[in-house]
């Protein structure tokens, strides 16, 4: 039934946002390869052209269905108070809340991304466009209270936690050790952004 033309009218945002719903739940639940205009336009409960009036064709749907469904659920952002805790507790959040998604993102290297050229850099880019990152939060209030030296946030230090998250996580394809959160931020992290004492 298209809900476009009976019943109550959805428009605008509204439309967009459950056209989106129904193509993220299509990926997770049927996979890349199952993910057609058709398909999202009967489980959203409109029409193709309805679709193709926002998006021009399958993978510009499927890149705008990955940013809406990859930023649904925000991990909360921890404040402690101490850089450590608050940058280890941010990593638990997102090993429980993403480490389920892998399986489909290792999938959609193949099939999405080698025929389009995107990469998972685009889509961290496109995300990073509309919210700000929770590690990047996470430092710039250690910053503020004078725990980090702000002079070494270069943008490579500021994603290279999140980045050797990510990385394991589709290495291994399964959620991480929490030793090896643990290492992400003493080993890694934290030698990078704290103050370098004077020379004598």
């Amino acid at each position: 039934m298209d809900l476009e033309t009976s019943g109550r009218r959805r428009r605008g945002k509204e439309l967009e946002r459950a056209i989106l719903e129904a193509g993220w739940q299509r990926l997770l639940d049927a996979g890349y390869g199952n993910f057609t205009i058709d398909a999202v336009a009967e489980a959203a409960g409109t029409s193709r052209s309805v679709l193709y009036r926002r998006w021009p064709d399958r993978e510009a749907l499927v890149a705008a269905t990955l940013t809406y469904g990859l930023q649904a659920d925000p991990v909360a952002v921890p404040d402690t108070g101490s850089l450590r805790e608050d940058a280890i507790e941010l990593l638990r959040a997102s090993n429980a809340a993403r480490a389920s998604l892998v399986p489909l993102m290792s999938v959609l290297m193949g099939s999405y991304f080698s025929p389009t050229g995107a990469t998972f850099a685009d889509v961290r880019t496109q995300l990073r466009s509309e919210r700000t990152g929770g590690m990047d939060i996470v430092l710039d209030r250690a910053a503020a209270r004078g725990e980090i030296d702000p002079a070494r946030l270069t943008p490579r230090v500021r994603a290279v936690a999140s980045d050797l998250f990510r990385h394991d996580l589709l290495m291994t394809l399964r959620p991480l050790a929490d030793e090896d959160l643990l290492t992400i931020v003493d080993e890694i992290l934290l030698p990078l952004v704290r103050w370098t004492p004077p020379s004598s």
